[in-house]
């Protein structure tokens, strides 16, 4: 978990959790507006103060951390919908980025398609596939609503029910 656990107790166990561990480094919090609004007070309480508990522990540990959080929702709208606290936004709003969708860069996909295409073939030990003009036209019409990590789970459930040595 983030915060880690330990039960003192029968000889104590100790689990390090995320924000320990990237003490002096960065976290990458990924769909934040996901997380329980539970969650979302311990980080703005730990980003604040600097310092937190692990779940059933009573020391406190410092950390300084640099934070990256991502979301595909509307963070502005989940926090007028009262799902997403007001203090995290503006705890990671320091520098926001808009990353438009893919559907709004649709001359990339080609070129994503074949980096994609020959880095999951390489990493399974395959030989990348080529893909057809129409296939990569029916790629660049769809709406992308998951953005780039969508199209590389197509690239990567295409090459997966392809067989070897074929294209597509």
């Amino acid at each position: 978990g983030l915060f880690g656990h330990e039960t003192p107790s029968n000889g104590g166990t100790r689990e390090v959790g995320t924000f320990e561990q990237a003490h002096l480094g960065t976290l990458f919090l990924d769909e934040v507006a996901d997380m329980p609004l539970e969650t979302q007070g311990k980080i703005v309480r730990a980003l604040q103060e600097q310092t937190f508990q692990r779940v059933g522990g009573a020391t406190r540990i410092d950390v300084n951390v640099r934070v990256i959080a991502a979301s595909s929702k509307d963070l502005i709208e989940e926090k007028k919908e009262g799902r997403f606290r007001e203090d995290l936004y503006y705890r990671l709003s320091v520098v926001p980025l808009q990353i438009p969708p893919l559907k709004e860069y649709r001359d990339d996909i080609p070129a994503l398609v074949e980096y994609f295409g020959n880095q999951i073939a390489t990493s399974n030990g395959r030989m990348p596939i080529q893909f057809s003009e129409q296939a990569i036209a029916a790629l660049q019409s769809y709406d992308w609503p998951g953005n780039v990590r969508e199209l590389r789970n197509v690239i990567e459930r295409i090459l997966i029910m392809a067989p070897m040595g074929s294209s597509t």
